[in-house]
């Protein structure tokens, strides 16, 4: 007999549980724990708790990979905002990226890791609206730096500077609102000028000066080539 009680006790404890999950409180908005699944299936799709109708906590999201759910994301709200803390993940588990989100945009500073290291691929910089503004800095396998650019809104503005593995600069020119526009400086892994000159608006523009070892070897004109709309970009 008491093992019928027992077993009744633990069933309606059960049966409680599950009743607690994927609630609606008086206003038909989300209340309390949720879990839901891919369709037709018993894969985990996404779980974590709302208040109200707003997510609190932290949320663990899922792929559907051959039928097991693997966690792809984790996003932690606050409940005083739209703002969450979130990290991505791969399927093997390892770290992709992380960073905030205001609902579905990218905000503020976002690092994302190499494919087959623990270092930084990249930081990045995003506004209010998602898009990149300000520096970005993309590094080698290895985690030295080999790129520096800046954004504004969503375009590449103003100086981007190219490394070599070994701490070189290869590369230099400028960016005005997302075309190439201003003085550029092209260097060997040694450091020494192979190329400069000037670009107008994603063309080469002016005199361009080519050099070997360092000494000037030619000069070519870009100044008619420039003004003709209708020619190729070099």
């Amino acid at each position: 007999m008491k093992n019928i009680q027992f077993l009744i006790v633990c069933l309606l404890s059960i049966f409680a549980s599950a009743q607690t999950i994927n609630q609606f409180d008086a206003q038909g908005q989300r209340h309390g724990k949720w879990k839901k699944h891919y369709d037709s299936t018993e894969v985990v799709r996404y779980e974590g708790e709302f208040l109200h109708g707003k997510e609190i906590g932290v949320f663990k999201y899922y792929k559907n990979v051959d039928g097991k759910a693997l966690l792809a994301a984790t996003k932690q709200f606050n409940k005083d905002n739209d703002l969450a803390e979130v990290t991505f993940f791969a399927s093997t588990g390892k770290l992709i990226s992380k960073g905030q989100m205001k609902g579905k945009l990218f905000i503020g500073t976002w690092i994302y890791y190499q494919n087959k290291t623990d270092h930084i691929l990249s930081k990045d910089q995003y506004n209010n609206q998602g898009k990149l503004h300000g520096e970005r800095l993309v590094y080698y396998e290895d985690g030295t730096l080999a790129q520096k650019e800046m954004y504004d809104n969503g375009n590449l503005h103003g100086p981007t500077i190219w490394y070599a593995e070994n701490g070189v600069v290869i590369k230099e020119y400028v960016y005005d609102k997302g075309e190439l526009h201003g003085p550029a400086k092209y260097y060997n892994q040694a450091g020494t000028i192979v190329l400069e000159g000037q670009y107008q608006r994603d063309r080469k523009h002016g005199v361009w000066k080519y050099y070997e070892d360092g000494k000037l070897i030619k000069e070519k004109d870009f100044t008619r080539r420039s003004k003709n709309p209708y020619k190729n970009k070099n």
